[in-house]
């Protein structure tokens, strides 16, 4: 009888498979972004379960019918963000899905809610900004900041945008193992 992997596994094996690929339009890899934003949701004492959403925040990339190739070649929105929180469900709680389901949200509100935030977009998120529906609309961004996880998936988001830095030394995978399994749904 083969037992299933871990759940931490499962994402291990991801992280150095199919995470490896280029992070379309960044100079670092998608995996190395997602570790990048990890990294720096810890060096900025966030809790363990936003430190979990800042690392897996991009990993609905990595599943789904429309990739990300898709959105940045072909202009099709793949909803990453639902389809990786969904996914995601399976082992964590809403404290780490929710923030990873509105990243995306998040962007587009940031850049209604701050002036100057577009500014600090990467070409290629200035790219999917406008594929995944550009900045919200005013009652747009009052709805985003009434949901729950509304405020964690900023946070998320901001280190997103921070966690493309080819020079950037970060932790491994292994280093955030024990975090994972700390916040899995049961755990």
């Amino acid at each position: 009888m083969t037992l299933d992997p871990s759940p931490v596994d499962t994402l291990a094996a991801l992280f150095a498979g199919e995470g490896s690929a280029e992070y379309f339009g960044e100079a670092v890899t998608q995996a190395g972004h997602m570790l990048q934003a990890g990294a720096l949701a810890e060096a900025d004492g966030a809790p363990a379960h936003l430190v979990a959403a800042a690392l897996l925040h991009d990993i609905g990339h990595f599943h789904g019918a429309v990739t990300g190739r898709d959105l940045m070649e072909g202009g099709v929105d793949n909803r990453h963000s639902h389809t990786g929180a969904d996914w995601l469900a399976r082992w964590f709680g809403p404290e780490v899905t929710e923030p990873v389901r509105l990243h995306v949200a998040a962007k587009r509100y940031l850049c209604t809610a701050e002036p100057g935030y577009f500014d600090l977009l990467s070409e290629a998120s200035v790219h999917t900004l406008r594929v995944q529906g550009g900045p919200m609309t005013e009652e747009q961004a009052r709805a985003f900041e009434a949901l729950p996880g509304a405020a964690d998936a900023v946070a998320v988001r901001r280190w997103d945008e921070q966690a493309k830095d080819p020079e950037m030394a970060t932790p491994d995978f292994e280093h955030f193992r024990p975090l994972l399994e700390g916040v899995l749904a049961g755990a």
